[in-house]
């Protein structure tokens, strides 16, 4: 009997040790929010919209502005809100964690640069939650929350840091 209970126990751990942590709706909307981003930064405001909820989107940006009222997303206000030039805005870190089947929480950095009031570019940091839902059998953001990480405390590289 022990030699059962032994045999049980090794191989439900070893099945744990092979497993990643990760359910597919977490894998999947992870690689979501990574293709979400290469929308943005290339402009392609159809697939964004795509990947936004036909419901409407709840977002709050790391401006200081005010929480923005829910929105049904579309091509032309994503056009028109743009700055001209797209900036390259990349994710890290991005952690996902399954609610229910159809409700996926996500949390990331995204860094990069942006376009600035001037026409040139300005570094870019932001902490990112989201919150995804299965709608229609497709993943989509329902929820966005930019928080905040402009460099607070850490060195933002500069050309003199390369100089002997």
């Amino acid at each position: 009997m022990k030699k059962y209970l032994l045999a049980s126990f090794l191989l439900f751990s070893t099945g744990l040790v092979f497993s990643d942590g990760h359910s597919s709706a977490e894998k999947e909307v992870i690689a979501k929010v990574k293709t979400y981003w290469v929308a943005r930064n290339s402009a392609d405001w159809s697939s964004v919209v795509a990947m936004s909820s036909s419901t409407g989107v709840l977002n709050t940006n790391s401006d200081g502005s005010f929480h923005k009222p829910k929105t049904v997303q579309t091509v032309e206000d994503w056009k028109n809100q743009n700055v001209s030039g797209t900036g390259v805005v990349n994710v890290h870190a991005p952690e996902a964690y399954e609610l229910n089947d159809d409700t996926v929480f996500v949390r990331y950095y995204a860094e990069g640069v942006v376009p600035d009031a001037n026409g040139g570019m300005k570094p870019y940091r932001t902490r990112v939650t989201s919150v995804w839902i299965n709608e229609k059998n497709s993943w989509v953001i329902k929820t966005m929350h930019f928080s905040s990480a402009a460099y607070g405390g850490t060195h933002q590289t500069v050309a003199s840091d390369f100089e002997d």
